[in-house]
């Protein structure tokens, strides 16, 4: 590591950079002298073995405050303030001060291996976070852009629903008036809507999103016109974050972010949506805390109980790994 900043400029300028951006747009570029590329073997430093949480995880909404949310917001819909939010809870759990999210980086590759997983720790940073995430953000190589946005989520294609494809749709159409802010004009398309996607325990609806960016704009320019990701906030975009602010209790941080990598030099870079995501930090009393988030899109057609059980759906694998309720 040699130079950690918070000016997105960076990214446009040389080296290669970890990114993590929370969902409240704090920002935090990472700049590291020494990278490894792909397919090429690298020392793992060594750990203890992962200690299994035990007890209850808090969740900063409860059923309880989740299903109200969901029915205020449909509420809202039916107002006409908004056609889809996204209604998140942030799931917590004391992390004794041995326990290093390396280990349970392991766990996690064994029993929950995911397309863009990343694990980025840089204590000068303030960064300790642990990622499995499925959704690609943002992939750009050179002037090619493209977002591939998960909407639809259940255990299986049999089980998805009307609804789950109406979320997908509307958050498509987000995505690429999104896109179109910095691509030149007619080289957005939707190359494939609502494709069924496996993951462990889960299936989802991925719709990809592709166009050429205009000359001159950098990642700064792509990330005003596109953070944060739609299909973690809502459409519109704006009355979508308002209801967020409204709804949910504590910020998301990371979740609901992006995380990943940038090489200024190549002008490429991965950038995932931080769902399926861990992070540690510490609360006001300096106490070491692991959190963990889940939520969903809540539209018309949403059942508030389903979409409590949405939420627990999501975070039970991952949950249940850090638990050893799960198995590898």
């Amino acid at each position: 590591m040699i130079e950690i900043t918070d000016d997105i400029a960076c990214l446009d300028g040389g080296g290669f950079w970890a990114l993590v951006m929370t969902f409240e747009g704090e920002v935090t570029c990472v700049r590291f002298a020494d990278v490894t590329g792909p397919g090429v073997p690298r020392p793992r430093a060594r750990h203890r073995d992962w200690v299994p949480l035990t007890g209850d995880w808090s969740s900063s909404l409860d059923e309880t405050a989740y299903l109200l949310g969901v029915r205020q917001i449909r509420e809202r819909i039916a107002a006409g303030e908004v056609y889809q939010a996204c209604l998140c809870r942030v799931m917590s759990h004391p992390l004794g001060e041995p326990a290093d999210l390396s280990s349970l980086e392991v766990v996690l590759a064994q029993g929950n291996p995911a397309p863009y997983a990343s694990r980025i720790c840089v204590p000068e940073a303030g960064l300790d976070v642990l990622s499995a995430s499925p959704e690609a953000f943002l992939i750009r190589d050179g002037a090619a852009i493209e977002s591939r946005p998960i909407k639809g989520t259940a255990t299986s294609m049999a089980a998805m629903l009307a609804k789950d494809y109406a979320e997908n749709v509307m958050i498509a159409d987000l995505v690429r008036n999104d896109l179109s802010a910095v691509c030149r004009p007619g080289t957005v398309s939707v190359d494939a809507l609502c494709a069924p996607e496996d993951h462990p325990g889960l299936t989802h609806l991925v719709t990809t999103v592709s166009g050429a960016l205009r000359p001159g704009a950098g990642w700064a320019d792509v990330l005003s016109a596109t953070f944060p990701p739609g299909s973690v906030s809502g459409a519109p975009k704006s009355s979508a974050l308002r209801v967020i602010a409204d709804l949910e209790t504590i910020p998301r941080g990371p979740y609901c972010g992006a995380v990943g990598w940038v090489d200024a030099d190549a002008r490429q870079g991965v950038l995932a949506v931080g769902i399926r995501t861990f992070w540690a930090d510490r609360d006001a009393d300096g106490a070491r805390w692991l959190r963990f988030g889940s939520g969903g899109a809540i539209t018309w057609a949403s059942e508030p109980a389903r979409e409590w059980a949405e939420t627990e759906l999501k975070a039970a694998r991952l949950v249940g790994l850090a638990s050893a309720r799960v198995k590898t």
